[in-house]
């Protein structure tokens, strides 16, 4: 049988931005993301987990591992 794997990561890195105020601090930072002008580099993962999917669509619950 042939099976599906799924795997999700989290990475997380800290970036530094100058606003008025928080709120404008992250919608900055989400503009500056969604430009790539801010990258997440690899290697930092904070997080990974995975779940089969398939065959057949059936899937797992999601695992840390």
């Amino acid at each position: 049988m042939i099976f599906k794997i799924a795997i999700e990561e989290a990475v997380v890195e800290e970036f530094e931005i100058e606003a008025e105020d928080a709120c404008s601090a992250m919608e900055i930072a989400e503009e500056k993301y969604r430009k790539k002008e801010i990258v997440l580099e690899p290697g930092k993962c904070q997080f990974k987990q995975m779940a089969i999917i398939g065959p057949d669509y059936e899937t797992t619950e999601w695992t840390e591992f």
